[in-house]
């Protein structure tokens, strides 16, 4: 079990995102609160950026774009920051090379956020009038993990710490969650294994085909794909396209069986399976009645 994993929440932050609190509140919340210390001021907006409230939400997200990069780099010399705080930052400051610097420097700051930071870098060195493509905002799962860590009112005091028990906030999944589509694709061509694992899921067909052109995939990846985790169509096109991967007998099997495997495909590597699959396939209702057939065809072939 992973450490657990602490959050300082303090009072006056508090007092805005408890469960509750009238919509005037966190309006002004949303306006700006100059009394607050830069970092408390960050934190502040990020949550109500989030707001279930679209008045609230559009009014954090304008304040914090106008806080101003001094601000935000002061904020970020304080520490503490969460990094799906310090990811939303980047989204909004990481062009500025002295909020890009103080971003870089902190130790905790996850993967995605220094992809994205690499990613605006290349941007700006684009000729003028390339087309640049948008991250996309945080989802509103973000705020969402923020506010239940933040607790109810009676849990939290000045300076209070909340602590969860594991680390879906920190996971890679929660980040995940977080991320611009394009953010997505980066992570899913360069990404780890636990990268792929999760985006190869994902909704987006430009994102889990992604994980698929990623050239640190294995083929026992590319296998659990095609048993595991149900492919969409692009993924399952890419696969059988690969000639390499179709070389190994255990990917052809399973190719067989995944009921989107391309109908012409799933027919040609039956002629490659030994005597004993295909009588399996022959017997079974679990594959296509296509192939069920021509399986039996193939061992009476076989006996005459």
């Amino acid at each position: 079990m992973a450490e657990p994993i602490k959050i300082t929440i303090p009072a006056a932050v508090a007092g805005f995102l408890r469960p509750g609190t009238p919509l005037e509140v966190r309006l002004r919340g949303g306006g700006g609160q100059p009394d607050l210390p830069p970092r408390e001021q960050v934190l502040l907006l990020f949550c109500l950026g989030k707001d279930q409230d679209s008045r609230v939400r559009d009014l954090a997200r304008g304040t914090l774009a106008r806080l101003g990069p001094e601000l935000v780099c002061v904020a970020l010399q304080e520490g503490g920051l969460h990094p799906l705080v310090l990811h939303s930052v980047a989204q909004v400051y990481g062009t500025i090379p002295s909020v890009r610097a103080g971003l870089l420097a902190l130790p905790e700051l996850a993967e995605p956020t220094r992809t994205l930071l690499d990613a605006q870098a290349a941007d700006l060195s684009m000729p003028v009038g390339t087309p640049q493509e948008d991250p996309g905002p945080l989802s509103s799962h973000a705020v969402e993990d923020a506010r239940e860590q933040v607790g109810e009112p009676d849990e939290i005091d000045e300076d209070s710490s909340v602590e969860e028990d594991g680390e879906e906030y920190l996971s890679k999944y929660s980040l995940a969650q977080a991320m611009g589509i394009g953010e997505k694709i980066k992570m899913a061509l360069t990404g780890d294994k636990e990268w792929r694992k999760i985006l190869v899921k994902d909704a987006n067909k430009l994102v889990s085909s992604g994980v698929i052109k990623n050239p640190r995939i294995t083929e026992a990846e590319v296998l659990t794909i095609i048993k595991s985790c149900s492919p969409n169509d692009e993924v399952m096109r890419l696969i059988c396209a690969n000639k390499e991967w179709v070389k190994n007998y255990p990917i052809r099997r399973a190719l067989i069986e995944n009921p989107k495997t391309p109908l012409a495909n799933a027919l040609r590597y039956l002629g490659t399976m030994n005597e004993k699959d295909l009588s399996g396939y022959a017997k079974s209702r679990n594959i296509s009645s296509v192939i069920a057939t021509q399986a039996r065809r193939m061992l009476l072939n076989k006996k005459n």
